[in-house]
């Protein structure tokens, strides 16, 4: 069962799940994943059990899956399940959906990403001007991702580095 957009209730504590891409998304690249995952959160269960769930592609770049757990419990065939499709979805368009060692932050209005440790040589040399705002793909709930995904530098998850 998909949760529609319109009926997503922003006091609900929905789990999120984030799949960052390394690089922008193609027209037809995006056309492709939402369709994928459509059909695939259409009929996504745990334990025979449907799941309300939905999705976003954020920024054009950032796969964004949220289930809603008070109605059922999303178990871990289930996310193995997720992850199976995003998989492939990430082997058919090498978007580095999985490398978990890379930042994203906006500068000059536009969606940048970088390898972990090019990110930080380039905040640390001053290369990165201190009022970018960085991404951080460890939010876990719903609120936490809308209040907290894109942040100033000094409030991220990097503000210890520069």
């Amino acid at each position: 069962m998909k949760i529609e957009e319109s009926s997503i209730v922003e006091t609900n504590d929905y789990r999120v799940i984030i799949y960052p891409a390394s690089r922008p998304f193609e027209t037809k690249e995006a056309k492709v994943i939402t369709e994928k995952l459509f059909d695939f959160l259409a009929t996504w269960a745990a334990h025979g059990k449907q799941l309300a769930s939905s999705f976003k592609i954020e920024k054009n770049q950032f796969i964004v899956v949220c289930v809603d757990e008070e109605k059922e419990m999303a178990s871990g065939c289930s996310i193995d399940a997720l992850g199976k499709i995003m998989r492939e979805i990430d082997g058919e368009y090498q978007l580095g959906l999985f490398d978990r060692m890379k930042a994203s932050f906006i500068q000059n209005n536009e969606v940048k990403t970088l390898k972990l440790q090019d990110f930080k040589s380039q905040l640390r040399s001053g290369e990165l001007p201190k009022d970018i705002q960085v991404f951080d793909f460890s939010k876990n709930t719903y609120l936490d991702f809308l209040s907290h995904f894109l942040l100033p530098l000094e409030k991220s998850w990097a503000a210890g580095i520069a």
